[in-house]
């Protein structure tokens, strides 16, 4: 019987542990802003979140940020931008360089979803490079999404929409 119980109670605690899973770290923020500013970060700065500012960034993201500003690091016409969004049910770290207003690049940093991860190939991400954004605050072209990854292919798209629109207000 003692065998018995002790055998029930190793299976519970391994079913409760079946859906844990780490964090999947492709590349440190700080490694990824080192990269995007050749080796030496310039000091972050801060945009504030205005009321217009506000209204916009619901419109793409379909909530407030809940936050009052933003943190980017920027040095020669080029913003840097970590940002997170949920896929299904986790955050997205993704990091986004924005130059004279289009997209440069597009890296998924920390992918903490138990499926869509694809979304952090190049293959994938490559298709932002050189979008910018239309005045009705969609892409200037449409995203490819892929089988099994549709909620996280939608976050990322938000989080390009957002990284360029907080480009624009940091550029005008």
């Amino acid at each position: 019987m003692r065998c018995l119980t002790t055998l029930l109670t190793a299976l519970v605690l391994l079913a409760g542990t079946a859906g844990a899973r780490a964090d999947d770290v492709y590349q440190d923020p700080r490694a990824f802003l080192e990269e995007v500013f050749g080796g030496t970060v310039p000091a972050p700065q801060k945009l504030w979140v205005k009321r217009q500012l506000k209204d916009d960034i619901r419109t793409i993201m379909g909530h407030d940020l809940g936050a009052l500003r933003i943190r980017y690091w920027a040095r020669d016409g080029r913003t840097a931008w970590i940002l997170d969004d949920i896929g299904k049910e986790q955050f997205i770290t993704t990091g986004l360089v924005v130059e004279n207003g289009e997209l440069s690049s597009v890296r998924v940093l920390i992918y903490r979803e138990s499926r869509g991860w694809e979304v952090r190939y190049p293959a994938f991400t490559d298709q932002f490079r050189g979008a910018h954004l239309e005045p009705d605050l969609a892409l200037d072209r449409g995203i490819d999404g892929i089988s099994g990854a549709t909620l996280s292919v939608h976050a990322l798209t938000r989080l390009a929409r957002l990284a360029l629109l907080l480009d624009r207000h940091v550029q005008s």
